[in-house]
């Protein structure tokens, strides 16, 4: 079973804090030397019409960088560097491919890591046998170092760093190779580390019941399990957040130099913004596979990116779903969760679900209006919530329980918070949003959208 540890380590003396970055320096360096004679065999410039971005000389520039960064380390950002090319060249392959619909932008080839002068992205890999981890009261991470940074540093050639913090998965049967990286934003080193620990880490769920998950914007999620529960977290703060950053960067971009793509602020703008929205991203794959772990789930379903693209109500939220939420990562992201639960996360097609009345079958006389589903046949609910249920029933033979009261979460930075349900507590934003108290015909309308 694959998992990562990630975290924050701290050189232990002044040198050694400059011995790092520059060795993180220069690996930025090579990356960006070697991406630069791939990128013009690519667009085919002057003296390189014709050539194969395959065909650049990459042990000379090996052999330039690996007296700083060692001969393991500089091979290993080399093979990153390749490893981004071919994905790049699948990317288009399936962007081209009229019967995939996974790519909907064309990609962009791979980017360079900042210039000398206006700061470069601190980051190198290590390749596994090269650094070493002791896991302990004081944790330690040493890696290996070129020759020339041992003789300028008058270093033993083997640079040890303080980790900060405890590990998820300490006890594991190997370990990859490390990213190591300078997070500007915290003003902090960083490393992750991919490891294989044995599957008998793995929970055994605790029965065999079932959910669906309906994926949005304004409500991330929206879950609903063959015992009755439904869970939503809603998304909009996160969003709305997400679109001031990404407003920000273009007002900071309509501002550079003409040649001048980026800035270092812009760039620090975009970490934090992906951070931002992969903590909470994995906050939320972490609390829902608990509830559902503890609900005796054994299977989620998650609808297939086409289906999405194919069945979302506008543009706008689609663009939403997939450039704020990052559908594809959060659907790896739960898996890799879930497996920790023994939990196993199946997708299935979740078309027209969310335009499907639940009382009537109907789906031509439905309407959607922001977080309500109404039909003509005076049905009328949440319609994130209806469509996970519709999903669920879908596959689960009608075999769902009647529905408890939904239990509503919002995102404090930190943590997925309950909301609180009760009458005499209800904020007005919550009485505006959650027709959950209105029933009719039998059927609890649940309340929000995507």
């Amino acid at each position: 079973m694959k998992r990562t540890n990630t975290f924050a380590v701290r050189p232990l003396s002044e040198s050694g804090e400059h011995l790092l970055r520059d060795l993180l320096d220069a690996s930025a360096a090579l990356w960006n030397e070697v991406n630069y004679e791939r990128l013009m065999r690519y667009n085919g410039e002057d003296g390189f019409e014709g050539k194969d971005v395959w065909d650049a000389d990459t042990g000379r520039v090996e052999g330039k960088y690996k007296g700083v960064l060692g001969a393991s380390t500089a091979q290993q950002v080399i093979r990153k560097n390749s490893e981004a090319w071919r994905g790049f060249f699948r990317l288009k392959e399936q962007y081209y491919d009229d019967s995939n619909t996974s790519v909907i932008e064309h990609p962009e080839p791979p980017g360079f890591r900042g210039n000398k002068d206006d700061g470069r992205q601190l980051k190198t890999v290590i390749r596994n046998t090269s650094y070493t981890v002791e896991w302990g009261e004081r944790s330690r991470l040493e890696i290996l170092v070129g020759s020339e940074l041992k003789d300028r540093y008058d270093h033993t050639g083997r640079l040890r760093l303080e980790i900060a913090g405890n590990p998820n998965w300490p006890d594991y049967e190997k370990q990859g190779r490390l990213d190591l990286w300078y997070d500007e934003t915290d003003c902090t080193f960083r490393a992750s580390q991919p490891v294989t620990v044995r599957d008998d880490t793995r929970d055994t769920p605790l029965a065999a019941e079932k959910a669906a998950l309906d994926i949005g914007a304004n409500n991330l999620v929206a879950c609903t399990t063959t015992t009755g529960e439904q869970y939503l977290y809603e998304g909009r703060e996160l969003f709305q957040r997400f679109r001031e950053t990404t407003q920000e960067v273009a007002r900071l971009q309509s501002k550079l130099e003409d040649g001048q793509y980026s800035s270092k602020r812009i760039r620090r703008l975009y970490r934090k913004r992906t951070r931002r929205r992969d903590h909470a991203q994995e906050a939320l794959c972490r609390d829902l596979l608990e509830r559902l772990y503890e609900n005796g789930v054994d299977t989620v379903y998650i609808g297939g990116l086409t289906d999405v693209l194919e069945t979302h109500w506008s543009v706008e939220t689609n663009a939403k779903t997939h450039n704020f939420w990052a559908f594809k990562k959060f659907t790896e992201r739960l898996t890799c969760t879930a497996e920790e639960f023994g939990i196993s996360v199946e997708v299935r097609s979740e078309a027209w679900t969310s335009q499907e009345c639940p009382q009537c079958g109907s789906r031509g006389r439905t309407t959607r209006q922001q977080d309500t589903l109404t039909c003509s046949c005076g049905f009328e609910g949440h319609a994130d919530l209806t469509a996970s249920e519709t999903f669920l029933k879908r596959y689960t033979n009608n075999a769902v329980r009647p529905m408890a009261r939904p239990v509503r979460f919002e995102w404090d930075d930190h943590h997925w918070s309950e909301l609180s349900h009760s009458p005499t507590r209800e904020s007005p934003k919550e009485q505006r949003t959650d027709p959950s108290t209105i029933q009719r015909d039998g059927n609890i309308a649940s309340g929000e959208s995507a």
